[in-house]
């Protein structure tokens, strides 16, 4: 409904109704013409008779006076709404997009004949329609609701408000992409005083109180807004009163006083009465699932995950079943799979007498299931079954949540499980052995993330710190993590962004503590057990998290933690092992992981796999060993001017070769740079014996071998070192400052201007590769050319490399097969590729300077405006971090296309940053480039990436 339209219903008193009902039929005059000249088709494909739809849009007509929150936009025929029960679906697990996650696999779980209590999905599409329709139900959307709910009512043979056959509702959310937590849920829906009795005669008045408070609580906080801490300030006055801990202890007697003093609560807060009618609470629910889409943590949620394009979330409405009769019902949540170790064996915890939000909001720390096995034989049997049937049908590690009802298992849902590095890599090597998935699905099962997590370091030597071990609670997610004791999220999120790594303490986490989830470096939590909400998101992000720490007591307002006698301040140093739960005092040393056992058989897979190779970009013998290990294929990238850094003696000679002012100067002070390039060389050669080593000749501008901050000192050592007067050394320093450097004198522009510069240093990298040639290494060194721009830069370069070559093999009596080719950085170069490759053997994507110049950002200041670009989705991603295919991926296909019809043999890769970000790693290898080349650390990802667009 338009603004005017809004304000005109929303203005109209008793009095002038009438006069709005005609201006309101006038304006829908034309839709009842067409209503009654034209069949209207519901959501089941029958035809409603005129009358019906004459009817239908009278109702319509009255909710437009009478309920403004209505749009009268014009009706849909999609099919909103989809219903299911055992053995009867509308839906299966292949509608996650239009049906979340939980909605598809509730339907599939129907389909296949399991436990699942009945209810009904009402769609992606619904969502987004009620973001765009001003967050007011699409029309007709909630007739299709009633209507769904007849049907689950018919299965149930109870309804929604009928005192004598009590029906109770869950409301929950469910998007394509899991996001636990993040959304929200309603439980025990449908109660009211009236229901509230008639609950009790058939099933006791402790369970129908119980009941009751809950929701109270739950609809409360999660559809008007009703902190929950003040109920909770209800609960604990009265346990202080009857002198009890635990709510379990409260009689029936206790809980209907706390009933009347939760609905004063509503009245205390928002000035209103809770709201009695059921369908009502129903439609408020709804409407506050669909709006949780768009609260702060949801969003921060998807940003961090990098989660878009989605429609929104779905909604799951189910009949309740209830783990809160008594001693012979319970509630719990299991992985088919340990999701930390990926051991075959199940994995969760089981709370007798409670609900499911008692397990996974970390309320009570739950037990292990073999607690439910002893007391709940029969049940148990049943659930290891249906996990044997989950896991068979969806050939993956499932997570479930169940309850037993008074002896009698009910399927709540199901999703394929979130879990750690190491558990991914195992999960996956087994299903292959046990015959359930073949290599290529297993690939896809790891995500490359979770090679990210097996990369950490772990502790250097466990046994080492066994005296500093302070106290322990259940290893929750995996790895090693030492950081400053934090106690709130925001602060979590302000150290990291100054560079501090710390561990965020918390009695339990909440949904709004995402943002300090992510920044910390590890969790730790006093209460909630390995399927609290801190251990599921910790374990889906591979973050180290001890949680259900019972000996810590957490005290934020004094901002201290309390273990025994000892006292923790914010900003104390804490590690945390998260494969065996130990809380550390202090820091305790790190060592990087090694690559073995299933990870190694794993990556062997993924290697034949694949099609693109995966270099790494090392600049020291030390990193080429590290990318070797890892699985590299040779060095993409070798930046000279690294080495340069390594030692006083070297930036001395570099800082004599920029005072130079004659060649003979310049050419002095090269000579004694060329034994440590070439010593350098030696030791990268050797690493990478029989692979590729691409080495970038000099790149970065002068000026940055000359910090500003050490100014005087420099000048006092350079008039020391060159005879020059201090003045003189100022002029020149002068000189080399820039308005804009990294357009300015740099790359090989260098080269050009000083020839002998380009030529020391291909003269140290071919004596080093026929030294080590001469010792039986294969050496396949490859020279590359910086920032070019025109072929006649190239050219210059090149005749320059060849004819140093040409010395060098003439000097030791040898030849050595050898390629030169250039760095495409500059958008210049890659709309004349042709061109340029009748002169380079190989073209290597600079990435990072290509988008640099593209976008036209500086990379040293896209921080001021960047996050701004992000939050307002002007930009989807940062271009520095995932490639704009759109953009930079054009320039890089059409380059490479141009470049090898002009040579077919012309060899291409990358080696910006994105040589390790998996969708920019996909890009790459469906546009037809030889190798990608990324940091060490992340060969592994790539080497995955790579075999996932392969499959």
């Amino acid at each position: 409904m338009s603004s005017v339209w809004k304000d005109m219903v929303i203005r109209s008193t008793a009095n002038d109704v009438c006069t709005t009902r005609l201006i309101l039929k006038e304006k829908f005059s034309d839709q009842i013409g067409i209503l009654r000249a034209q069949p209207l088709c519901t959501r089941r494909g029958s035809t409603v008779c005129r009358g019906s739809r004459i009817r239908a849009h009278r109702r319509m007509e009255a909710q437009a006076i009478l309920s403004p929150v209505s749009d009268p936009t014009p009706a849909t025929d999609k099919k909103r709404v989809f219903t299911f029960g055992k053995g009867r679906t509308e839906g299966n697990k292949g509608m996650k997009s239009l049906l979340g996650g939980k909605g598809a696999n509730l339907a599939e779980m129907a389909s296949i004949g399991l436990s699942v209590p009945p209810g009904f999905t009402i769609s992606t599409e619904a969502c987004q329609e009620y973001q765009q329709n001003g967050k007011h139900l699409p029309q007709g959307l909630w007739e299709e609701i009633l209507e769904g709910l007849k049907i689950v009512e018919t299965d149930m043979g109870a309804f929604l408000g009928d005192p004598s056959k009590p029906l109770l509702l869950s409301v929950r959310s469910g998007a394509a992409i899991s996001m636990p937590g993040m959304m929200d849920t309603v439980l025990n829906l449908g109660l009211n005083d009236e229901v509230a009795a008639g609950l009790a005669s058939k099933s006791g008045e402790r369970f129908a109180y119980d009941s009751y408070r809950r929701f109270l609580d739950m609809f409360g906080d999660v559809v008007l807004g009703i902190s929950h801490s003040k109920f909770e300030e209800k609960l604990e006055k009265m346990k202080q009163r009857k002198g009890i801990k635990l709510d379990m202890e409260l009689t029936a007697s206790d809980l209907k006083e706390l009933v009347e003093e939760y609905k004063d609560v509503y009245v205390q807060v928002i000035g209103e009465k809770f709201p009695s009618d059921p369908k009502k609470q129903l439609e408020l629910a709804i409407k506050a699932v669909f709006d949780s889409w768009d609260s702060p943590r949801a969003k921060k949620y998807r940003s961090i995950n990098n989660i878009t394009g989605l429609k929104g979330t779905a909604v799951n409405i189910q009949s309740m079943v209830f783990g809160n009769m008594g001693n012979t019902s319970g509630t719990g949540v299991l992985f088919t799979r340990n999701p930390s170790t990926g051991e075959k064996k199940l994995y969760g915890e089981f709370l007798i007498n409670a609900q499911g939000e008692d397990v996974v909001a970390g309320i009570r720390t739950p037990e292990d299931l073999d607690t439910m096995k002893k007391c709940m034989p029969k049940a148990y049997k049943e659930l290891v079954e249906n996990c044997e049937i989950l896991e068979a049908h969806y050939k993956d590690m499932m997570d479930i949540e169940f309850t037993v009802q008074e002896e009698r298992l009910w399927m709540l849902q199901c999703r394929a499980g979130k879990r750690t590095g190491k558990g991914a890599v195992k999960i996956a090597v087994d299903m292959v052995n046990e015959g359930l998935i073949n290599s290529h699905t297993a690939v896809k099962m790891v995500e490359p993330q979770h090679l990210d997590q097996l990369l950490h370091p772990q502790f250097e030597d466990p046994s080492s710190y066994k005296d500093s071990v302070i106290a322990k609670g259940l290893p929750a997610s995996p790895g090693a993590a030492v950081g400053q004791v934090v106690f709130d999220a925001d602060n979590a999120e302000a150290w990291h962004a100054q560079g501090k790594s710390c561990i965020l303490v918390r009695t339990e986490t909440s949904p709004e503590d995402v943002g300090g989830m992510h920044a910390a470096v590890g969790i730790l939590t006093a209460r909630g057990g390995m399927t609290s909400h801190a251990a599921v998101v910790a374990r889906g992000w591979g973050k180290c998290c001890v949680s259900g720490c019972s000996e810590i007591r957490v005290n934020d307002s004094e901002k201290v933690v309390v273990i025994g006698e000892k006292v923790i301040q914010e900003g104390d140093w804490i590690s945390l092992n998260g494969s065996t739960g130990e809380v550390i005092l202090g820091k305790q040393p790190l060592v990087p992981p090694a690559m073995t056992g299933e990870l190694e058989i794993f990556m062997s897979w993924a290697d034949n796999i694949r099609r693109i190779k995966v270099m790494a970009n090392a600049d020291t013998p030390d990193d080429a060993l590290a990318a070797r290990k890892n699985g590299a294929q040779g060095i993409g990238l070798c930046r000279t001017e690294h080495m340069f850094f390594a030692s006083d003696e070297r930036i001395k000679a570099v800082r004599k070769m920029i005072m130079a002012v004659t060649t003979e100067q310049r050419k002095a002070a090269l000579d004694l740079l060329l034994p440590y390039q070439r010593s350098d060389f030696e030791g990268i050669f050797r690493a990478m014996d029989g692979l590729p080593v691409t080495i970038r000749l000099l790149d970065p501008p002068l000026h940055e071998f000359l910090p500003e901050g050490e100014i005087d000192e420099i000048v006092e050592g350079l008039t020391a070192d060159t005879g020059m007067s201090a003045d003189e050394v100022h002029s020149r320093i002068e000189k080399l400052s820039e308005v804009n450097p990294m357009l300015g004198f740099r790359g090989c522009r260098l080269g050009i201007s000083y020839p002998e510069l380009t030529e020391m240093q291909v003269r140290a990298i071919f004596q080093a590769a026929i030294s080590l040639t001469n010792q039986g290494i294969k050496v396949f060194p490859e020279i590359m050319v910086p920032l070019i721009g025109t072929p006649e830069e190239l050219s210059h370069q090149v005749s320059l490399v060849r004819g140093v070559a040409k010395k060098v093999f003439s000097e030791w009596g040898t030849t050595l097969t050898y390629k030169v080719g250039t760095m495409i950085e500059i958008p210049r170069a890659a709309l004349v590729a042709d061109e340029i490759a009748k002169e380079a053997e190989f073209f290597s994507f600079g990435t990072n300077d290509l988008t640099q110049m593209t976008f036209g950002y500086s990379r040293d200041d896209v921080g001021k405006f960047l996050p701004i670009y992000l939050s307002q989705g002007i930009l989807q991603n940062d271009p520095f971090e995932v490639l704009d295919q759109r953009g930079v991926g054009q320039l890089i296909k059409m380059a490479t296309e141009s470049g090898r019809a002009a040579r077919p043999s012309l060899k291409v890769g990358i080696c910006g940053e994105h040589g390790g970000e998996p969708s920019s790693v996909a890009f790459f290898a469906k546009a037809g480039l030889d190798y990608v080349s990324c940091s060490p650390f992340r060969v592994p990802i790539a080497r995955l990436a790579a075999a996932q667009v392969a499959v």
